[in-house]
């Protein structure tokens, strides 16, 4: 006998509530019966080479962000079910692949910058300690030299890069894949 889909979704839907985790289409499996929140320290910029202005803040207010938007959890200054901590370790910019001039009298120069931000994050899940961890998450970014500046384009760069290094973050944390 065939089931339906619509059963089938049904069915699975009350199995998740009976054992009290939820599967969301962000990904996370949070048991909201025992972990109702989460807490997100204000990561520093610690990177030898700079980069924005308030880079920290803007990371930490991503991460609050991105956690209300895909989680239930209440989002709370400090102690949370859920702890993250940690401060930008590393904003390096260098050359990715070099283009000659074909003319032996003019330098060979940069054809691609790479941007590479680093992310030091301390998890800490009071619940289930198994699953704390310290870790470093990294991502980049490339821009044209020729076609453009990094001042012009680095705001975009870093948005571009927490954004993956964040949903890294989550990933490891409450989807754990």
């Amino acid at each position: 006998m065939k089931l339906s889909k619509s059963l089938l979704l049904s069915l699975a839907l009350l199995i998740s509530t009976l054992f009290g985790c939820t599967y969301g289409f962000s990904g996370a499996s949070i048991d909201y019966n025992t972990t109702k929140t989460v807490s997100i320290a204000n990561f520093f910029n610690d990177s030898v080479d700079g980069g924005l202005p308030n880079m920290g803040q803007t990371f930490t207010e991503s991460m609050k962000d991105y956690f209300q938007r895909n989680t239930k959890l209440e989002l709370v200054s400090s102690k949370g079910d859920l702890q993250f901590e940690g401060a930008i370790s590393r904003y390096n910019i260098a050359p990715q692949a070099v283009v000659s001039s074909g003319n032996q009298n003019v330098a060979d120069r940069s054809g691609l910058m790479r941007l590479t931000i680093g992310v030091e994050v301390a998890f800490t899940n009071v619940n289930k300690e198994e699953d704390n961890f310290k870790r470093t998450f990294s991502f980049y970014a490339d821009y044209d030299p020729q076609a453009t500046t990094l001042t012009a384009v680095e705001s975009n760069l870093v948005e571009e890069i927490f954004d993956q290094i964040i949903f890294d973050i989550f990933q490891a944390s409450v989807a754990q894949w």
